[in-house]
């Protein structure tokens, strides 16, 4: 049977590019319709011809086509991939502009916290057109999201459809293979449960045939090279006793303990690699650059570029397989509403943990309980998190504020009206992707 993949933001161009050549690797997909859309033609069109040059060097039978109608889009698609953006970067600079402001030194902004929460919230409506256009014209379709804040927009979505869609993140497997490449080991040799929320998960055990590999984590810190590369999750991981996801860049502002004082960001991110939190707002200052040169750069892939064929590491072909394809299962970390997963986490909270995919569907691999310290750290996030989405749906400002009142680094450095002034001038600020907000109590 022939399947339709559509890509909803495929000016999101390595991402497309790169899962394009992921989906074409699985011999049940080598005569796939590869279907693009995008609010921006330009992009809409390099993403085009990025793809077309994917698919000959794959020497498949895929076919490509492109358009800005997202229903002609989406009309029988199988799988449904969404990398999108509300919003370009002189939109979102301002979520870290602003809290600046205010002394809330953000790095990246894009999870949680008071830049988060914002981009949560210009995005969460136009995800749920996207989902009621799923529901109109490819109502069983598997829908990936990709699209940050992961948590929050897949909480707001699954409380709202029946549309089977889940949230993928690559930090579990490539933090696993960084762990995995400390202790001299390769990533098949690994095997981990790791269970939380995204972007704030922990490894409960890291093992090798068998056998507990934490000692050998704990040798490896030692070494210098490695105490550079990630010296806050090292430090996280020396006092609460399990290694976390993300990088130290991101946990370096989801937590209260090491972005509040000038003595503590020299001490922890001065020289970091990854995300250089060491820097102030990393990625706008990434994407202000990229904005200038990424047409450049792309021209001169198409022309001069070759495509790398072998198979990357992110999970959506491997579930499309699953499900769609030959029907090899796939266990990997998915986001999904919790409904006892976690046990001390709230349910309805989203949260990331194992699960398996196959033809029947998406299924958690049962239950877990965190430790009691990650469960405090956890849980106050994924609280949080729910307070924003349900700020979202039910139209309530009060309720966002009451969310980022109680972010751990925004609270570690404002006052209680600080940030209520904070929130109302990042209201102002967005105040033409919020309009649905004007009907709030």
């Amino acid at each position: 049977m022939r399947r339709k993949f559509t890509f909803i933001g495929a000016g999101s161009l390595d991402f497309t590019r790169d899962l394009v050549r992921d989906i074409l690797t699985f011999e049940a997909f080598c005569d796939c319709e590869i279907m693009l859309m995008d609010i921006d033609p330009t992009r809409l069109h390099y993403a085009k011809e990025g793809v077309k040059k994917v698919v000959k060097a794959t020497n498949t039978k895929a076919t490509v086509s492109a358009t800005t109608d997202r229903l002609e889009a989406l009309r029988g698609a199988d799988g449904v991939l969404i990398t999108i953006l509300q919003g370009g970067v002189d939109v979102w600079r301002h979520d870290i502009e602003i809290p600046m402001k205010y002394g809330v030194d953000i790095c990246v902004g894009d999870t949680r916290g008071p830049a988060g929460i914002f981009r949560f919230l210009r995005t969460a409506p136009v995800l749920l057109d996207i989902i009621r256009d799923v529901e109109k014209v490819c109502p069983q379709a598997i829908v990936l999201n990709y699209t940050n804040p992961m948590a929050m927009l897949v909480s707001y979505l699954q409380a709202q459809t029946a549309v089977n869609i889940t949230g993928l993140c690559h930090s579990v497997q490539g933090t696993a293979e960084m762990l995995a490449e400390w202790t001299n080991k390769t990533p098949e040799e690994v095997s981990y449960l790791c269970a939380g929320i995204n972007h704030q998960a922990f490894f409960l055990n890291f093992e090798s045939d068998g056998k507990d590999i934490y000692p050998d984590i704990r040798e490896a810190i030692m070494k210098d090279e490695i105490a550079k590369e990630e010296p806050i999750r090292i430090e996280m991981f020396k006092h609460l006793g399990y290694f976390p996801t993300e990088s130290s860049g991101h946990n370096s502002e989801y937590n209260p303990w090491f972005r509040k004082r000038q003595d503590l960001l020299d001490a922890f991110t001065q020289g970091a690699t990854g995300w250089n939190p060491g820097e102030h707002a990393y990625i706008l200052k990434e994407y202000l650059a990229r904005e200038d040169t990424w047409e450049t750069e792309f021209k001169d892939w198409l022309e001069n570029g070759e495509v790398e064929v072998q198979r990357g590491e992110e999970y959506a072909s491997h579930i499309f397989n699953a499900m769609l394809g030959d029907g090899t299962p796939y266990e990997f970390n998915a986001n999904l509403r919790n409904q006892g997963y976690i046990t001390n986490i709230d349910d309805g909270a989203c949260v990331e943990v194992p699960v398996t995919a196959t033809k029947e569907g998406i299924e958690p691999k049962g239950t877990v309980a965190l430790p009691q310290q990650l469960a405090v750290l956890v849980g106050n996030s994924a609280r949080i998190e729910e307070l924003a989405v349900q700020g979202a749906i039910e139209k309530d400002k009060e309720k966002v504020f009451w969310a980022i009142l109680f972010d751990p680094l925004t609270s570690s450095v404002c006052s209680m009206q600080e940030i209520r002034n904070m929130v109302d001038e990042m209201f102002e600020q967005n105040a033409p992707y919020l309009t649905y907000f004007n009907t709030s109590k």
